[in-house]
């Protein structure tokens, strides 16, 4: 921290950035709420789109499982967790290989262009006729879905300001509750089509949604934005304004090119490593959750109709929750009190699931506890994912900093997956066990991380202290370059 301050000090001829000057000028002639509207509903709903789509293909599989999905390809034993356990093997493999792609490219290219790749092979997964082909679709809709998530928090951190992004992404994330409620009906719906064309209802659901994501897909190209700079529907005013609070908040407007220098620093920083297992200790309850769900509630002694129903009132209320949640820890300027709460939450919705010993008999108390556990595991997983989104700064290092958070995370997937083995149903004591278990020491890492970051913006201070005339980080370009680094920066505890 005292070489970064040398550095800085001893550099009288850098060129300033007057980003507070041009926001005065520019005041006038702008309306900085209208203009935040109107990039919400430019950009938000495109995205979300996307990732409700990619939430829907990656876990109607649950839906389809109680279907007849299972007896029809012939599956036994543990064979179709060692298909979920693929998906996320090839999730994880190609997260970092996909951010430094969108890097390189755009997102109105990268994104529709994802998105059209996992949709045909989600519909492929509709027509797979053996359990070779079962693999190869699962692990293949893996590699196709992993750059969706990081990317789009990686968008949107360069469009607003560190303040306003936790927001947004919850929004973005609260998607993934929104589609399991979409999903139970949907399934509910298309199963009735279960023979049309001499295919079994659990087909449908694959082809049909799969379907769906592609044409959504193709209209993305011209829905998806690229940055600030190039987009026209902003008048030059209003991109001239978008610049310059950026330029004075965070590094979005620095023209920074892709770095392996970046990428190394963003590997050897502590606090990239405890995002991904703040985030990898929350993949597996909220994995386990959404992949097994409509299974856990079918063995509490309801139809497959049924149980595709009862899924939709816990995604349902834990996408309003999630939503409120993240306004709340805005309000508050916080993020770890309200993680280590909800994730809390959720333990009390696994203890209630483990501690009924009859399920069948008592099915209402285990689907309170699925309640429970979705209010608490949504709201917490989106709290987490928007942290390195606001805290990480250097744009190459930000993008690896997310693809690190969700590769690590999504470990935590790949052991979830082969969990609720279906010899341990319907009590599930073996999974049920470890989600709480992982909901446990999610609890100890955000504090951990809590820690870490309030030190560190404690140094900072001591610093500021004994060298108050430090510019602030945005005032020279070669000031920007230090990101996180420099001792104006603080980081959102």
């Amino acid at each position: 921290m005292a070489s970064e301050k040398k550095d800085i000090t001893e550099r009288p001829g850098a060129s300033t950035i007057s980003s507070d000057s041009e926001l005065e000028a520019l005041a006038g002639s702008v309306n900085e709420k209208s203009l935040l509207r109107k990039l919400d509903l430019r950009l938000l709903p495109a995205v979300s789109i996307l990732y409700l789509l990619s939430f829907l293909d990656r876990s109607n599989v649950a839906n389809a499982r109680i279907e007849g999905l299972t007896t029809s390809l012939g599956m036994t034993g543990n064979q179709y967790l060692t298909g979920l356990t693929l998906y996320f093997i090839g999730y994880v493999l190609f997260e970092i290989p996909c951010n430094i792609i969108l890097k390189r490219t755009t997102p109105k290219f990268w994104l529709p262009t994802l998105t059209i790749a996992w949709g045909v092979v989600a519909t492929l997964m509709g027509v797979t006729q053996n359990l070779a082909g079962f693999f190869v679709a699962r692990f293949f809709l893996g590699v196709t879905e992993s750059g969706l998530f990081p990317g789009v928090v990686y968008f949107l951190s360069m469009w607003y300001k560190r303040s306003e992004r936790q927001y947004r992404i919850s929004l973005f994330f609260s998607c993934a509750s929104l589609a399991g409620a979409f999903g139970g009906i949907l399934a509910w719906g298309i199963a009735h089509m279960r023979n049309v064309g001499g295919y079994q209802g659990w087909r449908w659901i694959f082809i049909l949604e799969g379907l769906l994501t592609i044409v959504i897909a193709v209209a993305a190209y011209w829905f998806i934005s690229n940055y600030p700079t190039t987009v026209s529907w902003l008048t030059d005013d209003e991109r001239s304004f978008i610049n310059a609070r950026l330029r004075a908040d965070s590094d979005a407007t620095n023209d920074e090119r892709f770095s392996w220098a970046e990428v190394w620093i963003a590997c050897k920083d502590i606090k990239c490593w405890l995002y991904g297992l703040a985030f990898h200790t929350m993949s597996l309850p909220l994995y386990t959750l959404s992949l097994f769900l409509p299974t856990i509630i079918k063995d509490m002694g309801y139809t497959s109709a049924q149980s595709q129903l009862l899924t939709i009132p816990p995604y349902a209320c834990a996408t309003i929750f999630t939503v409120f949640w993240a306004v709340a820890s805005e309000k508050y300027k916080l993020r770890a009190p309200f993680i280590i709460t909800t994730s809390s939450l959720a333990i009390i919705g696994y203890i209630i699931l483990l501690t009924n010993e009859s399920p069948s008999k008592r099915p209402g108390v285990s689907y309170v506890g699925t309640f429970f556990a979705a209010l608490g595991i949504y709201p917490s997983v989106a709290l987490v994912l928007s942290w390195p989104a606001m805290n990480v700064s250097g744009q190459t290092k930000r993008a690896t900093a997310n693809a690190m958070q969700i590769s690590i995370g999504n470990c935590g997937a790949v052991l979830g997956t082969q969990l609720y083995r279906p010899n341990t149903a319907p009590r599930y004591l073996l999974g049920h066990s470890f989600a709480l278990g992982y909901l446990c020491m999610n609890i100890v890492v955000v504090s951990t991380l809590w820690w870490v970051l309030s030190r560190v913006n404690k140094q900072k201070t001591a610093i500021l202290e004994q060298y108050p005339e430090t510019k602030g980080f945005h005032d020279s370009e070669e000031d920007l370059k230090l990101g996180d680094r420099h001792p104006r920066w603080r980081f959102n505890v």
